[in-house]
Formats: structure tokens, C-alpha cells, sequence
């Protein structure tokens, strides 16, 4: 691994109010640099921060409590020296750094959130993983589980304590072990990558957090570089392993710099925290099709391929407050940006969206795929909703998609097991799923994120097998007859309504772009002020029937559970 030895500021001789910035070499005020949290204003450049300077910059004044027994860890459990004794490195790691090990552990507030935070110091030989930084991310572990509080983990680290062998391998699995537990409490986890997280520390607990966030230029690998050249002779790409190259490879969620962390973690802890829902006033729904103006299937077709249509992004902006977009499947096929995934508060309430966005532009949809997910983007939305059955938090989804990306990489990458994977998991999410046809519905690739209890439908979208050009090729052998094969289909949102396949339609006639987004808000709360009162298991229960109910009929006396 390859450490850089400038990742701090140097001092300038004889001038203790200066210093250069190791990556850009500008001349910095020492006053100024530390006003910036010790972030160089010309490039940018994140220097290196102690464990405290951490805490001190991340939490809110006086709040912070640190606590931390180490009385029962073995200090040198292997009696190891190499050209040094290993207790002679831990008494002057401690003597520098006053501290006991690589981490300090806190509790406190973030814009007045209660957490529990455990910050590293790659300054206590290199932030390396052993037995007492290990018992330490447990006991952290265990208060946030026992407070049922938000643990947050800045991690800085060159790997494993070589200097206790085995026993340091093995912290990564009783750290892991530690986050399970916390998952199986449903306590939300956060972990903020900083320079530079390697080995021990980035195969174990650090990425295995609900959202990962990182430090610009932040590097995060199991291997580093120097080893990884040195081993397959290779040289390695512009960039490799930084914080930017794991987002573009759907590794972590989001690039945070140092002055959006405290927001950012507000934000996120705020859309967390499960909430049951109000009851809301009058529904703007049409519960009859016959209600609605005449419109062919075909002219519904028609309609929703149009520009202009209000994408997830544009309805979250107009219905929601503190939505905070994740990103990435964390299996290194990247992040799909046909599907958009987030957490935020929905009239108040903590809610997981998920949503495909086709874009404005045409170069926004080229960067969309037009909103054809890959299956990176159903991935992504199944993380996002075992996020949501962790936490407790209904799931909210907007469809508007022709279908899954048919391209060969997406077929080579398992797209019909990712959208089986989706259908399966949806089936027993133990929380609530409100779906909103917000547009074009295609096929399985609209499915795969729209198995709901309840579904909604604008009046002019369409919801389909296949598409009515498809339809016409295959069955009339004539691609012109999508028309006719539009109205066989029975695609409009009326037809939907009258199948029972949607709860309701959302009027959008002589309507503003916020006042359709305001009326998709009103119907989803009311939506959840419902299904929130409901126990799981009736959850399951009536969402399984309202399935087995579709193309059925009734036995005599009884009624589909709705």
C-alpha cells in the first residue's frame, strides 16, 4: 500500500502562520486553513484530521461524551518485536497522539440528532485495525444498539495490525459482526470515508454501513496501489480507488466535502427516523373511469411519450422536504441514472423513494438511458429497500419507464434476475409500498419497482405487457397497427381502473406541472396515514390478495381484501 507522506500541510520554515498545501503547494494562512476545517481553498485538497479535530468539527458544541474501556484487551497478546518491540510503538503512538488506540469513541448531536460516533487517527500507527480498536467499534456498536441511536464511523486506516497477527484478522469479523446486530436492531448506520481507508478496514465494517459517504479525493481499497501494480503489472487508471472513481462505480453513495458533512448527516438521520403518518384531507382521485375525459388508448400512448412530463426528480422537489439522493448497487456495476433512489420526508413522514427519470434534455437522457433502468438500478433500488424494512420506513415508487435497457451488457450483467430479485423481495417488504404511475409503464421493467398495496395512476399514463408498437409486430406482423394493438391492450389508466389494477386515478387536466406533483403528494399521504396503522403480517396478507385478485372473480359472499 501506498501511503502519500504530504497528505498533511507542511510548515513553512521559520514562519509558524504559514503552511503549503501538499497537493497544490499554495501558500496558505494557517488561521484561514483551519476557518475551512483544514481544506485548502485554491484546490480543494482534504488534509488529514486527528480523531478529535474529527469529533470537534462533526458535532454539535458541547455536546460531545466520549467513553471507551480498554481495561480487558491484551496489549501485546503475541509478546511481538520486530526492530522494535511492539509496546515500545504503542507507548509512543499513545504518547503522540494522546490516545489509548486508533479511535476515539463519542456520543452527541449533529443539529441536534443524538448519534454515536466512532472517529479514527491513521496518526496511532497508521488508524490499523487490532484487538483494542475492534473491542472499541463493538462497545460503540453496543451503545448505539442499546440507545437506539444513529452509529456514525469516520474511518481512516492502512489495514490490520500486522504486529498481532491473527487476532487483528480476526476484529474484522467481530466488527462486522457488531454492525449486523445493528441491523438486526434496525439502527441506522452511516460510515465517512476519509484518506485513506485501506484493508482490514475497508473489508469489514466500513462498507457494510446503510449509506457510505466519502471525502473528496478519499481513497478506499482492500489492495493498495503500489501492491496491486506491483502483483498484476499493470499500470493503474487516473483516479483509482479515490472517493470519485467508488461513486462512478456505485460504491459509495455520495462524494461529501467537509463543509456539507454536518448537513448532509442532518438530513439523513431527520429522514430516518420512522414516523406514522397523518390523516390528510379530501383525496383529488377519480375512483370511476367513466369520470374521466374520452381519451383513446392510443392518444394515452401518445400523451406520456411527450416531453415535459414531471420526472421522480421534479415530484420529489415539489412533494418532499430533505430528500437525499443515494447512489449505486455497492457491487461495482455502478450507478444507474434512469433510477432514481433516496430517502426523505414525505408531509413529514421518513419515507425510501425509488424512481425511474427519463431527463429534460437530450443529453440528460442519453446520460438516463431515456429511463431504462440496467440492472445496477434495481439493485440499487432493492439496497434502498432493505434500507426502508430495516428501518421501518414505507416505500414510495414512481414508474415512468418503456421498459428494462435490452442491451447486451445489461443481459450479460443478470437483468431479468435482478428484476426477479425485485419482484421477489417487494412481495415481503414488511413495511408499506405506495406506487404512482407517473407516466409510461413497460413492461417487467416497470413491475420491477412497482409491486405495491396500493397504486396509483396520472390520468393520461399507460401501464402494459409490452408495448403497443411491439404488440403490432409480433401479432398483426405489422409495426404500423399499434393503434389497434394500443386499444386491444387496454393500456389507459381508465382500463387500469376498471381491471382493478390501479386504487385510483390522479386528474391532470388543466394542470399545473406543482399542482399534479401536489396532488401525487396529498394521495400518497393519505395512502400512508392508512397503511401504517396496519400490523405487518395484515399488511402481507391483503397485498397478497390483492394479486391472487387480479383476472379473478370473487367466490360467492366473500370479498377481495383491499
Amino acid at each position: 500500500m501506498t501511503i502519500s507522506p504530504t497528505a498533511r500541510p507542511t510548515e513553512t520554515a521559520g514562519a509558524a502562520d504559514w503552511l503549503h498545501c501538499p497537493r497544490c503547494r499554495m501558500l496558505l494562512y494557517r488561521r484561514r486553513f483551519e476557518r475551512e476545517l483544514s481544506v485548502c481553498p485554491d484546490c480543494g485538497h482534504h488534509a488529514r484530521l486527528d480523531a478529535r479535530a474529527r469529533l470537534d468539527q462533526l458535532l454539535d458544541p458541547g455536546s460531545v461524551r466520549t467513553f471507551g474501556n480498554l481495561s480487558a484487551v491484551v496489549e501485546d497478546p503475541l509478546d511481538f518485536t520486530d526492530v522494535r518491540p511492539y509496546r515500545e510503538r504503542l507507548a509512543e503512538a499513545r504518547a503522540a497522539c494522546d490516545l489509548d488506540d486508533a479511535a476515539v469513541c463519542a456520543t452527541g448531536t449533529v443539529h441536534d440528532h443524538q448519534v454515536v460516533v466512532v472517529a479514527m487517527d491513521f496518526g496511532f500507527m497508521g488508524g490499523s485495525l487490532g484487538v483494542a480498536l475492534g473491542s472499541l467499534i463493538e462497545q460503540a456498536a453496543h451503545r448505539a444498539r442499546e440507545q437506539r441511536h444513529p452509529l456514525v464511523v469516520l474511518s481512516a486506516s492502512g489495514g490490520a495490525r500486522m504486529q498481532e497477527g491473527a487476532l487483528a484478522l480476526m476484529q474484522m469479523a467481530r466488527t462486522s459482526q457488531a454492525f449486523a446486530a445493528l441491523d438486526a436492531a434496525g439502527v441506522f448506520t452511516v460510515s465517512v470515508v476519509t484518506d485513506p481507508t485501506y484493508g482490514g478496514v475497508a473489508a469489514s465494517f466500513v462498507p457494510i454501513a446503510d449509506v457510505v459517504l466519502a471525502e473528496p479525493g478519499a481513497r478506499m481499497g482492500f489492495a493498495g496501489p503500489r501492491v496491486i501494480a506491483q502483483t498484476i503489472g499493470q499500470s493503474l487508471p487516473e483516479g483509482f480507488q479515490t472517493a470519485e472513481f467508488l461513486l462512478e462505480h456505485g460504491l459509495v453513495d455520495d462524494v461529501v466535502t467537509r463543509a456539507a458533512l454536518r448537513p448532509a448527516l442532518a438530513s439523513l438521520l431527520a429522514a430516518t427516523r420512522p414516523k406514522r403518518a397523518r390523516r390528510t384531507g379530501p383525496v383529488p382521485l377519480v375512483r370511476d373511469g367513466a369520470d374521466l375525459p374520452r381519451r383513446g388508448a392510443w392518444e394515452s400512448v401518445r400523451a406520456v411519450r411527450t416531453t415535459g412530463r414531471p420526472g421522480t426528480l421534479e415530484v420529489v422537489e415539489e412533494a418532499m422536504e430533505g430528500f437525499y439522493e443515494l447512489h449505486g448497487d455497492r457491487l461495482g456495476g455502478g450507478d444507474c441514472r434512469a433510477v432514481v433512489a433516496g430517502v426523505g420526508l414525505w408531509d413529514g413522514v421518513p419515507v425510501v423513494v425509488v424512481g425511474h427519470q427519463r431527463g429534460a434534455t437530450t443529453q440528460e437522457r442519453i446520460a438516463r438511458n431515456f429511463g431504462m433502468p440496467r440492472p445496477e438500478g434495481y439493485r440499487k433500488a432493492a439496497r434502498l429497500m432493505r434500507l426502508a424494512e430495516k428501518l421501518g420506513l414505507p416505500v414510495v415508487t414512481l414508474i415512468d419507464t418503456p421498459g428494462a435497457y435490452p442491451g447486451i451488457d445489461a443481459e450479460r450483467r443478470g437483468q431479468a434476475h435482478a428484476i426477479a430479485d425485485n419482484l421477489r423481495l417487494m412481495a415481503r417488504l414488511t413495511v408499506p409500498i405506495i406506487s404512482v404511475v407517473l407516466g409510461e409503464g413497460g413492461s417487467g421493467g416497470a413491475l420491477g419497482i412497482g409491486v405495491a398495496d396500493r397504486m396509483y395512476a396520472l390520468e393520461d399514463s399507460i401501464f402494459s405487457v409490452i408495448s403497443p408498437e411491439g404488440c403490432a409486430a409480433i401479432l398483426w406482423r405489422d409495426a404500423g397497427r399499434a393503434r389497434d394493438a394500443a386499444e386491444a391492450l387496454q393500456v389507459d389508466a381508465a382500463s387500469l381502473l376498471r381491471h382493478g389494477l390501479v386504487e385510483g386515478i390522479i386528474p391532470v387536466s388543466a394542470r399545473s406541472g406543482d399542482e399534479v406533483a401536489d396532488a401525487i403528494r396529498v394521495t400518497v399521504s393519505s395512502a400512508l396515514a392508512q397503511l401504517t396503522r396496519l400490523a405487518p403480517d395484515e399488511l402481507l396478507a391483503r397485498r397478497a390478495a390483492r394479486y391472487e385478485s387480479f383476472g379473478t372473480r370473487p367466490a360467492a359472499g366473500q370479498e377481495v381484501a383491499r
